[in-house]
Formats: structure tokens, sequence, C-alpha cells
């Protein structure tokens, strides 16, 4: 083979194999060259990510207190930022917030007990505090009829919240909200026992807790892609800190359930214990929040409340609850300042016997260590 034989033999050896490397046609019959890569390497596991949840006890707003937003708003607005300002830095800081949204808002006229309407205004204070969703099933639903669930629904979505519980069309019930937190789909159901015997005005006005409903619920959500399912129950015997009979028994069929991976709760405005019920957690109840419930009227408990923190893992599709924190809260009289305890003693925020005596009472019956098994 001459020289320039060679040559040329080598240099259709390299077009060929260009082409081949950069997955190009080679020549004209048709016939297309493969490109050559490396061999995949082994996919490792998925990342894995922390996420904290906080959820808080009842949002109930008293005629004393939408009395005092309204003069913190100059008499033409309601203002409650003011209530809310110490526990806003931690409500802020969990990667997502869920508040408990007790009686309906609307524009109308506010009234208090037995009766609510709260200034809508609300609404605007708690997407200003941080939160993210706000479950809206209690007993105090329909204290406005359906109009007033509607108004709710209409308040928040204004504000920019999202919300659960309580709905303004049947399409609502039928959709589980699913929260996209850090990457995570995270479905959050609510319902309340009872509705203090006023009828529902459509069958799918507010969720009603039994558990057939919610475990199908929970199925539902799951099937729409959620990870993680986490119950809000408002139920319970009022100023009662253990749990009812109705709620350990419905507590015992939801965790036993794979679909859910945790149950919260409040509404019996005292605070109730964290416990392993299954080898699930469970927050019985977080106590009032904001209200005007005081010894005057009712246990010495019901100015307290916790700020509960839910810890999760995840990675891939497996979510768990690693472990449950809280804050002790106490409500400050007369200005309705939501005080975090700890926080209140180290900077005077309110009289240290009272403090200390809301401490006691709270960690008395939630416990200062690990959820202890039910």
């Amino acid at each position: 083979m001459s020289r320039l034989t060679r040559l040329a033999a080598s240099l259709s050896l390299s077009l060929l194999v260009g082409a081949a490397l950069s997955g190009c046609p080679g020549g004209g019959d048709g016939v297309g060259f493969v490109g050559v890569s490396e061999p995949q390497k082994p996919a490792g596991p998925p990342p894995v990510k922390h996420l904290t949840i906080e959820v808080n006890g009842d949002l109930l707003i008293h005629s004393p207190i939408w009395n005092l937003a309204l003069q913190q708003g100059g008499g033409t607005t309601y203002d409650f930022n003011p209530m809310l300002a110490l526990v806003k830095p931690t409500i802020e800081k969990a990667d997502l917030a869920v508040c408990h949204v007790e009686t309906p808002m609307s524009n109308r006229p506010p009234t208090g007990f037995p009766i609510f309407n709260t200034p809508e205004q609300l609404a605007g204070a708690i997407k200003a505090t941080g939160w993210d969703v706000c479950d809206t099933a209690s007993n105090h639903s329909l204290d406005g009829g359906q109009e007033g669930i509607d108004s709710t629904v209409a308040a928040l979505d204004r504000a920019g919240v999202r919300h659960t519980g309580s709905y303004a069309t049947a399409a609502g019930p039928e959709t589980p909200l699913i929260l996209n937190v850090k990457g995570t789909k995270i479905a959050w159901l609510a319902y309340t026992e009872m509705t203090n015997g006023i009828p529902l005005p459509h069958p799918y006005s507010v969720g009603i807790a039994s558990a057939p409903r919610i475990l199908a619920d929970a199925r539902r959500a799951k099937a729409a892609g959620a990870q993680a399912v986490i119950v809000n129950l408002h139920a319970g015997a009022e100023n009662q800190s253990q749990p009812s009979d109705f709620q350990t028994n419905i507590v015992r069929q939801l965790v036993a359930s794979p679909d859910i991976t945790a149950v919260v709760g409040q509404h019996v405005h005292v605070v109730q214990p964290i416990e392993m019920v299954g080898g699930k957690f469970v927050v019985f109840g977080e106590g009032n929040f904001l209200s005007n419930q005081t010894p005057n009227c009712c246990p010495a408990a019901s100015q307290d409340g916790i700020i509960g923190l839910l810890h999760l893992t995840a990675q891939g599709s497996k979510v768990r609850v690693d472990k449950v924190d809280y804050i002790p809260v106490w409500v400050r009289h007369p200005d309705f300042v939501v005080v975090p305890v700890s926080l209140g003693l180290a900077k005077g925020l309110a009289p240290a016997d009272e403090l200390r005596a809301s401490w006691n009472r709270t960690t008395s019956v939630v416990g200062t260590s690990v959820a202890k098994p039910r």
C-alpha cells in the first residue's frame, strides 16, 4: 500500500470515528452512527431534607380584642398586628406555619361570644405574622352561616393565605390542600367534631370529623401526590386537659393508617398532652393562642397555649416526624399580646409570678421531655 493510500485510509477512519463520537450520520447510505458515551454512574440515595412545621391554638376573637384592635387602627380599621408581634419571629422561621381560625370573618359589624363575627382585617394580620395556611373548621365555623364561611374564605384569599376545613363550594373538600414545603408535598386536612348544634347549610360547608371520612381524604391526598398527610382535629371536651373519648378513639383509628403522618388539634381552650400513639406523634390540644379568656370566666389555663413545632425528615417519598418541640405562650392583659413565656421572663414582659404559673401549668400537662406513649 502506497503512503498516499495509507493516508487516505487513515483519514477515512478518522472521519468515521468522529462521526460516530458526535452522533452524526455517516455516508450517504442512510446509516447513522450512534455516539459513544461513558457508562452511567449508579444514582445515589435521594437527599435528606429537614422541615419544621409550626402549629398553634385558637385565634378566638372576643369583643374586647376587636375593640382594642379598632383603637390600635385609629378608629378606622382593625389592627391586630401588635398582639402578635412577639410571636412573629417564631412563626416566620418555620418552613410551614399553620394557624387555626376559630371564628368567621367578614366586613359586617363584629360580634363576640356566643355568635362570633370577626373583622376581616384579621386575615391581613395572619399574613403579616408569617402564617402560610390556616385551618378553618371549628365549632364556630357556622356562626355566620354559609355567608360567614364564604366571607372567611374570601378574606384569606385576598390576604394570600391558603386555607382548608370550611368551603365555599362543593369542589373544596374534594380537592385536598397539598403544600410544597422545600420540595416536599404535605397535605393538610382539617375537621371539627361539632358545630354547636348549627346544621350545615350544605354537605360541603365544614369538614365534620369521622374516621371513615378522614381516612378516605388521606387516601385521596396520597393519590394526588402528597408525601405526608397531617390531620387537624378541632375536638374534645372544653376546659379539660386530658383528651376525651372521642379524641382518643378517632386518633387511634387515624394513626393506624399508613397514609397519615401526624395529628394535631385544638378546641378545648386549655393545653393537652403531646403523645406517641401507635408510633406517631399526636398534639392533642394547643390551647388558646389569642383570646379574652382568663380566670375571671374560665380556668387559669385558658390564658395559656403552645406553639407546636413538628420536626420532619424527608427523603424521597418517605417523610416522618422525628420529634415535636413546643413553646409555651401566655396572653397578656389588657393589651392581648401573645407572650412566649420564657422570653417574657427573660425580658420582664409580664409579672414573673404569672408567667411562672403559666409555665408550670403548661409543662405539667404537655411535659418537658420526649412525648410519652399512649
